[in-house]
């Protein structure tokens, strides 16, 4: 494509050199420039894209887009504009073919639940029939392409790409996580959505976005562009328990559906029967009975992610029959109130929580079906939220027997002060114990159980890394964990031969 062709979605502050270049390729990373290549220049959290410039050049890109001043190599094209992150937006879209208007798009936003919801709406939409791919934190599918995902919500560039991969995949309909980060730092500009779902607003995030105003801003921003672009049929599905539900639908200029539990929305779940196994319930339309359904997974917040999901699916045409009928059968999500069953005679639980609000609603939910103690491992990430650490410690020892605290991708920080801020919100109502060791921590408390308790181990969910300053190092919560049953069992082996004593009490 002509570089003058994509020059034709910008308003340009000033152009230098020659616009009639053949591009190649568009890239961000300088690392990744090949001859012929668009180099956009995007100001990050720890490097600037300005400060490569040069190198890009080296390795051969023909032109550099630029949002301040810099000095551009004579051989380059130089296109100035006032933010290039929203740019690489607008061209990267262009180039490849404005995918996002050949597919139905459904973006998914809220604090939590908004992984567990595009699972569930993806194998609602491929049961039925259709083909769909889909983006967030677990990982990208596009036909039979997967990876695994680096960010919630990609950077522009990469997702136009992701849709245009889907759209050669003959894929029919992209979901998409989209985080406040995408929202606020433009990577969704250039998609243009059909539907819009909101699950929840809860403290996260406020080291980025400052408040919760701003945080909520940054949400709404999906429902008020949704009214744009040429594509028709646009819906915004928002959850009418949420206290800013009011907000998101006045922000929404096309039609809304409301879900949820306590309110009168459009589509509720009623006569709701929690247990271990799972969440079965009525779903009412308008307040007319359209079947009984099920998830595998406990607890109220997974009926309202449940909800979201039925919602989608009923606008795209999947009948209420097909929906009562897949939703039992829906897939474990990775990380998602995972159990981990290696034989031991007691629940081990990995979930993804890391903010106040996710911590408690997966601890209630362990405590709803828990005969014994509820003992949960978790810490808070470093380089985030500082302020909603002492209030996940509150969270923990409100509903924890036994609170063991660890880290949790720590980064830059020191872990004894991540560790320092969460014990400011403890309570002295249970036993707490620090290991800064995460496997320590998961093994100590695997140790601790007795048939009938649960472990909880939150934060990390399906991740398979731990970050720390100077290193990322391998590491699964719930591989750390069946390796921890299976050494206490062999333990137990052990003392039977000497004293016919188990561990967990079994002759």
């Amino acid at each position: 494509m002509l570089l003058t062709e994509l020059v034709s979605v910008l308003a340009p502050l000033q152009l230098s050199g020659s616009l009639q270049k053949q591009i190649t390729g568009i890239v961000y990373d300088s690392r990744l420039v090949e001859p012929g290549n668009l180099f956009i220049a995007v100001p990050g959290f720890v490097h600037d894209g300005h400060d490569f410039i040069a190198e890009a050049a080296v390795r051969g890109a023909v032109a550099a887009i630029i949002s301040r001043e810099v000095l551009v190599p004579e051989q380059l094209t130089s296109i100035s504009v006032t933010d290039s992150r929203r740019a690489m937006g607008m061209v990267a879209d262009l180039y490849f073919g404005h995918p996002s208007r050949k597919l139905r798009v459904i973006g998914v936003t809220g604090t939590n639940g908004k992984t567990t919801t595009t699972f569930l709406i993806d194998n609602l939409l491929r049961m039925a029939g259709h083909q769909a791919g889909i983006v967030g934190t677990v990982h990208v599918r596009a036909g039979e392409l997967r990876l695994e995902a680096v960010r919630t919500t990609p950077e522009a560039l990469d997702l136009q790409r992701w849709l245009a991969s889907m759209v050669e995949a003959d894929v029919s309909h992209a979901i998409l996580e989209v985080s406040s980060h995408a929202l606020a730092l433009d990577r969704v500009v250039g998609c243009e959505f059909d539907i819009a779902v909101f699950t929840n607003l809860t403290q996260d995030h406020l080291d980025w976005h400052g408040d919760m105003q701003n945080y909520l801003a940054a949400k709404a921003r999906l429902f008020s562009g949704l009214s744009s672009g040429s594509k028709r049929n646009k819906l915004a599905i928002i959850n009418l328990d949420d206290p800013v539900a009011p907000l998101l639908v006045r922000e929404s200029k096309v039609p809304v559906i409301t879900y949820g539990i306590k309110q009168a929305a459009d589509i509720r779940a009623a006569e709701i029967s929690l247990t271990p196994r799972g969440s079965r319930f009525k779903i009412l339309q308008a307040g007319k009975l359209r079947g009984v359904t099920s998830v595998p997974t406990p607890g109220y917040f997974s009926v309202y992610n449940a909800l979201a999901a039925i919602a989608v699916a009923s606008f795209e045409g999947v009948t209420w029959a097909s929906i009562c009928d897949i939703l039992p059968e829906s897939a474990p999500v990775p990380g998602r109130f995972e159990p981990v069953r290696a034989g031991q005679p007691f629940d081990i639980i990995i979930d993804y929580a890391h903010t106040p609000d996710g911590l408690e609603n997966i601890l209630r939910t362990t405590r709803d079906f828990t005969s014994g103690r509820v003992i949960v491992v978790f810490g808070c990430g470093g380089d985030r939220d500082r302020s909603k650490r002492p209030l996940m410690g509150e969270v923990a020892s409100k509903l924890a027997d036994t609170v063991i605290i660890t880290t949790d991708n720590p980064r830059s920080e020191d872990p004894r002060q991540i560790v320092g801020d969460i014990l400011q919100g403890i309570m002295k109502s249970c036993e707490v114990i620090v290991d800064l060791d995460r496997a320590s921590a998961i093994r100590r408390a695997v140790a601790l159980a007795a048939p009938g308790d649960a472990v909880l181990i939150a934060g990390k969910g399906h991740e398979t890394y731990q970050v720390f300053a100077d290193s990322i190092i391998h590491f699964d919560d719930k591989e750390v964990a069946q390796q921890a049953v299976e050494v206490i069992r062999n333990e137990g082996m052990d003392s039977r031969r000497n004293s016919s004593f188990d561990r967990w009490g079994n002759s």
